[in-house]
């Protein structure tokens, strides 16, 4: 059976990985893989997570199932993380949550809930978007269509284009938006954008689907919810996918969430009974020591806070990174590159490099990043900016 199968190519961020652990130089860089690094290149444990973690183990007394919703105590209070304990959606009770594994199994639930519809709308993802979305999508049965919305030569958000595109799509079509901190961009809407999209979204009856999975690493907890709070706010019905990974710092973990918001009580009900028939059909229940962590330290007050202030700690530390960085740009590139990146949330860019310009960082500087230009910001370090920025001068533009 299994001879008819050929070896699939590398994916491209996993080989990277594997070409950056073999590169034997003394001196190297990885801005490829997706995961916050501190100062000496570590993806330390969180101490909140560290002691929530101990707190679990000491209380927990049976590892039974935890059924295919997962743990409701942390599905409850992720909910009001995203939305805030007063929004209109919760108090209406038109809001249901799912525990899933990971922000990828949450897409992938949400996916999944939209073919169980029997629509099978199309579904519009940004340009760039993450790469994998499509998969994660489009293996479901979905058709995926791009809309117009990232400048690479200006580094920002081609935001009418954006929006024409959106007032052309047809009545219940789905259109994914990135909550914050765009991968792979870094290039967000603003709150009065956000406002706009949520107009035509509404006004042509299309279908949000917010995946929001860097809250607190772009401009605080608050503020990167703005976006969701207020499609929530607005339209009748929304999805939104959540990951605990980079905020939690629980990659291994595979925490995530799946919301949908329904236009009454009795249908959020009923699209709850699809989401853990769909997950009991996928992999039966989700992993639930992360989802145990994310909810000791919500429910928590002194967890909850500490883990607030390690999130500023990091937030700040790539905002100072993305500011050194984009003034080294600036005197090794030009202004416009160093003036974008500044401008940029999140842990990532998108330097204005050729695929030839990338493989020749990678060949000759030892700097590994996606073909695309895609850099991990978290990746830098104060030590390595002036290095990095010169060997980016020295094939920009080529």
């Amino acid at each position: 059976m299994f001879e008819s199968l050929q070896a699939l190519p590398e994916d491209p961020i996993l080989g990277l990985m594997a070409a950056f652990r073999a590169d034997t130089a003394s001196r190297k860089i990885d801005l490829g893989v997706g995961v916050y690094k501190d100062e000496h290149g570590k993806t330390p444990v969180l101490a909140a997570v560290r002691a929530a973690e101990q707190a679990v183990l000491a209380d927990q007394q049976t590892k039974t199932y935890v059924g295919p919703a997962g743990n409701e105590q942390f599905n409850a209070l992720m909910t009001e993380l995203i939305l805030g304990n007063k929004h209109t959606a919760l108090t209406s009770r038109r809001v249901r949550a799912v525990q899933a594994p990971g922000g990828c199994g949450a897409l992938r639930l949400g996916a999944e809930l939209l073919i169980a519809t029997g629509s099978r709308p199309t579904v519009h993802v940004s340009d760039p978007t993450w790469a994998n979305h499509v998969p994660l999508l489009s293996n479901a049965g979905l058709k995926l269509e791009p809309y117009p919305y990232f400048d690479a030569r200006t580094g920002t958000v081609r935001f009418d284009a954006m929006l024409e595109r959106l007032n052309a799509l047809p009545a219940g079509d789905v259109v994914l938006l990135h909550g914050c901190c765009h991968n792979p961009t870094g290039a967000d809407l603003s709150l009065d954008q956000w406002r706009k999209v949520a107009d035509v979204v509404l006004a042509r009856r299309l279908i949000p689907y917010v995946d929001i999975a860097y809250q607190g690493l772009g401009e605080g907890i608050e503020a990167d919810a703005e976006g969701a709070r207020l499609i929530a706010a607005t339209v009748p019905e929304a999805l939104v996918a959540v990951s605990c990974s980079k905020n939690f710092g629980l990659y291994r973990e595979r925490v995530g969430l799946l919301m949908v918001l329904t236009e009454t009580e009795t249908q959020a009900t009923a699209s709850a009974s699809h989401l853990r028939k769909i997950a009991r059909g996928i992999y039966s229940m989700p992993p639930d020591h992360g989802a145990a962590i994310v909810a000791r330290i919500l429910s928590d007050a002194k967890l909850n806070a500490d883990w607030r202030n390690e999130l500023d700690a990091m937030r700040n530390r790539m905002l100072k990174l993305r500011h050194t960085f984009a003034a080294a740009l600036s005197k090794t590139c030009n202004a416009e590159v160093g003036n974008a990146i500044d401008k940029q949330r999140g842990m990532f860019s998108m330097l204005p490099l050729k695929p030839e310009a990338v493989d020749t960082l990678r060949e000759q500087n030892h700097i590994y990043m996606t073909r695309d230009g895609r850099i991990n910001i978290a990746g830098i370090s104060l030590e390595s900016i002036d290095y990095l920025a010169e060997a980016v001068g020295s094939v920009f533009g080529r």
